[in-house]
């Protein structure tokens, strides 16, 4: 059988499902997912194979209105992955239907002249007469060249849309090797999978003013792996909120943390957290190439 291979940029408004859809597709956690909008920050792929077809995801931040500077950077490296792929596959939220970020986003759309695939996720969520109605409007916008259902949550419709979408994919050798799942290194995997623990830990906007970075991998002689990571605030009094009575908070984010990057990697992780404040870090523009981020987007 012909191999085949080629970029999907997954693509919609914050929080409709574009992490946990590749997650699911891919097989394993390759993007963060959180309750919380606009947790994706930088650009990931996630790779699955099908039948003969590598397929690439390209995980991008939610499309938005764009404030801060890292706002902008988010939604310009959105629209940069949608503009280099092969395809556009758009998520849309079954629960909140064309809201004004997805409006925005269709806008943009018709004036493009990529190839669109349309995905209503989390059908689960909403009723059978509610959801035909929805895609009858959606249909209305003609640039679809097909529409899916699915849930990303429970796996269904996944099958059709991933079979749907290796057919479409050209023909040509193999861009990653078979049994790889993403791009990206072990070293930023795993402070995003801390950055997940503090977004599902921690309530309102303190996530938001918070961002991990690796400084030290240390692989052991037994097998396992020795991490430091520092968390970075903005305000000593978030750096007390993040350690908690007695450090009651930050060892409780470290052993969730613990936990899924042991599954992750497949080895015991010996995990160190320091939290240190930094007040401008949002402004760094060596965090804007680790994230691979443009800084003056």
């Amino acid at each position: 059988m012909t191999k085949k291979a080629g970029f999907i940029a997954v693509v919609g408004a914050p929080n409709v499902g574009k992490s946990t859809f590749i997650n699911r597709a891919v097989g394993t956690k390759v993007t963060i997912v959180s309750p919380k909008v606009q947790t994706t920050r930088a650009r990931v792929l996630g790779i699955c194979m099908r039948n003969q077809t590598q397929v690439i995801f390209i995980d991008t931040p939610g499309i938005f209105q764009p404030i801060r500077r890292l706002d902008r950077a988010m939604v310009a490296a959105a629209w940069g992955g949608a503009h280099d792929a092969d395809l556009i596959l758009l998520i849309v939220d079954a629960t909140r239907g064309i809201d004004p970020n997805t409006n925005a986003i269709i806008d943009k759309l018709i004036r493009s002249n990529h190839r669109v695939i349309l995905t209503i996720n989390k059908i689960d969520l909403l009723r059978k007469d509610a959801l035909l109605q929805l895609t009858g409007k959606l249909a209305e916008f003609d640039i679809f060249d097909d529409i899916f259902m699915i849930s990303a949550r429970t796996g269904d419709g996944l099958k059709d849309l991933l079979d749907h979408l290796s057919i479409l994919l050209p023909e040509c050798p193999w861009l990653f090797p078979e049994d790889q799942v993403t791009d990206m290194p072990q070293r930023l995997l795993s402070a995003e999978i801390t950055r997940e623990k503090l977004y599902l830990q921690l309530r309102q906007e303190l996530p938001y003013a918070t961002t991990v970075e690796t400084e030290n991998w240390e692989d052991k002689k037994d097998g396992s792996v020795k991490i430091n990571q520092v968390i970075f605030v903005q305000r000593i009094t978030q750096k007390a909120i993040l350690l908690g009575k007695n450090g009651s908070q930050i060892k409780k984010l470290g052993e969730a943390a613990r936990k899924e990057l042991e599954i992750i990697f497949g080895c015991r992780v010996h995990l160190f957290l320091f939290v240190k404040v930094r007040k401008n870090w949002g402004d760094d523009p060596d965090r804007y190439h680790d994230w691979g981020l443009d800084f003056n987007a």
